[in-house]
């Protein structure tokens, strides 16, 4: 009988133990398979004037059209965490700056603003327009092609200034954008006429009627859209954040947009 219990008991251990080296070993595969599938990485870029501007690169291969990703006010590239990833899975490569103009994300810090105000740079919205057109070389280069400019808040403002005038762009698309930059940039509604890229520009709905009179003065061509939410939405690119009311009607047009405007470019 003592014989038989220690039989049973010698089983059991085996087993257990070759039961731990399998959780261990689909565990370790499980960890190696999310690994090669992680294509993303921090990167540091000298800005116009040299300061270092840190982004997140979301990578999946070096072929495929890139979206630069520009953050709103107070935020930095954490803003676009699981934007981006989603934008992966549609085909796009993305990279996503920390901005000299802007801030933390509950612990995540936005640390080109914090080396701008060692150096006592100033953080004004003007004053990262230097940071996006370097965040753009630095995407143009590394993929040889011209990128997606897409902002959010007053960043969207500095995308549509920029997209006017810089060939390294492609397309634009707007969150949110004003005319609050006019005494820098010159008057906004004026100057949309002369966009002729492919656009996608939008707001939460009560932003919905500044947007109109932003661009009263263009006529929009086919690969132009102004899409206004039928619900309140959101103000900025945070409008496709998971779970927030409302995320799936912007994902809808933003994706009919890069399937009928962007890919053919």
């Amino acid at each position: 009988m003592k014989t038989l219990k220690l039989s049973l008991f010698l089983f059991a251990i085996t087993l257990y133990g070759c039961n731990e080296v399998k959780e261990t070993k689909e565990a370790s595969l499980t960890n190696e398979t999310e690994t090669t599938r992680d294509q993303t990485h921090t990167v540091t870029f000298p800005s116009l004037d040299s300061l270092e501007v840190t982004a997140k690169v979301y990578e999946i291969d070096m072929h495929s059209p890139v979206i630069l990703l520009c953050h709103q006010a107070r935020f930095n590239k954490f803003e676009y965490e699981g934007i981006a990833q989603k934008l992966n899975q549609k085909g796009f490569n993305c990279i996503a700056i920390d901005q000299r103009s802007g801030g933390p994300i509950a612990s995540k810090p936005n640390e080109t603003t914090q080396r701008a105000l060692k150096a006592n740079k100033s953080t004004e919205f003007i004053d990262a327009e230097q940071d996006i057109i370097a965040a753009i070389n630095f995407a143009f280069n590394k993929y040889k092609r011209p990128v997606i400019l897409w902002g959010s808040s007053y960043s969207s403002t500095l995308a549509l200034y920029i997209a006017m005038e810089n060939e390294k762009v492609d397309a634009v698309i707007s969150f949110s954008p004003g005319n609050y930059l006019s005494e820098y940039k010159g008057d906004l509604i004026n100057q949309l006429p002369n966009l002729k890229k492919p656009m996608f520009i939008t707001s939460s709905k009560y932003e919905a009627p500044g947007i109109k009179e932003l661009i009263s003065k263009m006529t929009l061509n086919k690969h132009q859209v102004h899409f206004t939410p039928n619900g309140n939405g959101h103000h900025g690119s945070r409008a496709l954040w998971p779970n927030q009311e409302g995320e799936e009607e912007y994902w809808k047009a933003i994706d009919h947009f890069l399937e009928h405007s962007i890919i053919s470019l």
